[in-house]
C-alpha cells in the first residue's frame, strides 16, 4: 500500500500543470498538511512556514498517528504526537529553478509523546528527535501548491504528501 501511495505522491507531483507563482518572499508565512508515510501508523501532519530571507524558511509541526501493534503474544494500541521545528533551505534562487517549484532541504528537531498502554513492555518510548528533509512543492495557482518531502532520523515521518497554502 505505501508503494502505491508514494507512487501516486510522485506522479501527482510530476504531472501536475498549472500557472504558479515562486517560494515565499522574505516576511511571508504558509501553512503544510496532509499525510505521512512510517513504520508506525499514517501519520497526519499541520505544518507551518515562515520565510527569514529569501532562501531560509524556520517553521513549526504538529504530527499525530496511531497504530496496533503484535508484541509478545499480544495486540498494543499506540499513539504517538509529535511537535517539531524545523529550518530549510531553498534552491531556488541557486539553481534558477522556475518559479511555481520550490526545492528545499533542512533539519528538524522536535519532542514526541508515544502513548501506549500501561501493560506494555516494549521498547518504544518518548524522546527527542532530530532529523533531516529534503522535499519540493508545485504551486497550482498563487497561493495553492502540493508538496512532497522524504525524511528520516526521528519518529516523526519518513515522507509526507499534502497541501501548501500561502497566508
Amino acid at each position: 500500500m505505501k508503494k502505491y501511495l508514494l507512487l501516486f505522491a510522485v506522479i501527482s507531483f510530476i504531472s501536475v500543470s498549472s500557472f504558479g507563482q515562486n517560494s515565499l518572499a522574505t516576511g511571508r508565512s504558509q501553512l503544510n498538511f496532509g499525510v505521512g508515510l512510517s513504520d508506525w501508523g499514517v501519520p497526519l501532519y499541520l505544518g507551518f512556514d515562515h520565510a527569514v530571507s529569501s532562501d531560509v524558511t524556520l517553521g513549526g509541526e504538529l504530527t499525530y498517528r496511531s497504530y496496533r501493534e503484535y508484541w509478545d503474544h499480544y495486540y498494543y494500541d499506540h499513539s504517538i504526537t509529535g511537535i517539531s521545528g524545523n529550518a530549510n533551505y531553498h534552491f531556488n534562487n541557486v539553481f534558477n529553478i522556475p518559479r511555481n517549484w520550490d526545492l528545499y532541504a533542512g533539519l528538524n528537531l522536535g519532542f514526541y509523546v508515544w502513548s501506549s498502554p500501561d501493560t506494555y513492555d516494549g521498547s518504544h518510548t518518548s524522546g527527542l528527535g532530530l532529523g533531516a528533509q529534503i522535499g519540493g512543492r508545485y504551486f497550482i495557482s498563487k497561493k495553492v501548491g502540493i508538496n512532497l518531502e522524504f525524511g528520516g532520523g526521528n519518529a516523526f515521518s519518513e515522507g509526507k504528501f499534502g497541501l501548501t497554502i500561502k497566508l
